[in-house]
């Protein structure tokens, strides 16, 4: 019994780089039971990644964090949408300038403009509280109810 634990926990291991991305996993397995009201993106918000071929960045936020980014209550509030840096916005989107740095990403408010930006990805420890920041920042000024 002891080899069976060991072993699936040798494999988890291989799976999951780190305990931290393990815990995210493990908690990510309790947000999917998101309330319908969360799962509504009614804010209007959208976040916009700016990401071009060969950025090691977009590949690890690619890897890491998009899969499970939807199933949090960020993505319920703000969906996720891809560009490439070198081709044309996306319709209907007005950034306040145009980004220079893989990855950026940016708040896009209901209205198409740009709210907030942050450029680059230094790992989902700064990722989330930042994101978080910029929703409850952009929900404010919008007058909607904030992230839980």
């Amino acid at each position: 019994m002891l080899v069976a634990a060991a072993t699936t926990t040798y494999y988890l291991m291989l799976m999951f780089r780190s305990f931290r991305q393990l815990a995210v996993w493990a908690a990510l397995a309790v947000f999917t039971q998101l309330p319908p009201a969360m799962a509504d993106p009614a804010s209007g918000l959208r976040l916009l990644m700016i990401e071009q071929p060969g950025c090691a960045y977009c590949v690890a936020f690619n890897r890491d964090i998009a899969p499970i980014y939807e199933k949090t209550e960020h993505g319920a509030a703000a969906p996720l949408f891809h560009a490439d840096l070198r081709k044309d916005m996306p319709e209907g989107i007005t950034l306040e300038s145009r980004p220079f740095v893989t990855p950026t990403f940016i708040l896009i408010g209901p209205d198409g403009h740009e709210m907030s930006r942050m450029t680059g990805f230094p790992g989902e420890d700064f990722f989330w509280p930042y994101i978080a920041k910029m929703i409850e920042e952009a929900q404010t000024e919008l007058g909607q109810p904030a992230l839980n």
